[in-house]
């Protein structure tokens, strides 16, 4: 029994410290077409750092954290809506299995960087990806 534990244990560990690396996939955008996402993610404990990659920028992965096979962190972005350019806060949680990592992307909260308020956002702003591992 005390075996059975150990490995249980062991594998765990390995699990989380499998999620170090570089991520790719896509989400679908608001016409549908696939945008391209990627990820570099390193880990020690429970704690979860790394980027997120776009076209032009990278932003910092930031209150990551992983626990067994759920990981969840959040991405500080600022995005343009016409002239106005605002902050959003985006939640990722998701779970680790099987060499994939399936992240669901929430809005938190998005503010006018310009006035500090708040800012409205159109449609939905929950989105699921499935990422694999590139390297």
């Amino acid at each position: 029994m005390t075996r059975i534990i150990t490995a249980l244990l062991f594998a765990g560990s390995l699990v989380a410290g499998e999620l170090s690396g570089i991520w790719m996939g896509q989400y679908p955008a608001r016409n549908g077409d696939p945008i391209d996402i990627a990820f570099k993610f390193s880990h020690e404990g429970e704690s979860l750092t790394g980027k997120l990659y776009g076209d032009y920028r990278s932003t910092p992965v930031v209150e990551g954290k992983v626990t067994g096979d759920q990981v969840s962190f959040v991405v500080i972005a600022q995005e343009q809506a016409g002239n106005q350019i605002n902050e959003t806060r985006m939640r990722f949680t998701g779970t680790f299995k099987a060499g994939e990592l399936e992240l669901t992307r929430s809005r938190e909260g998005v503010r006018d960087v310009a006035n500090g308020g708040a800012a409205q956002v159109r449609g939905d702003s929950k989105q699921t990806m499935k990422l694999k591992r590139l390297l």
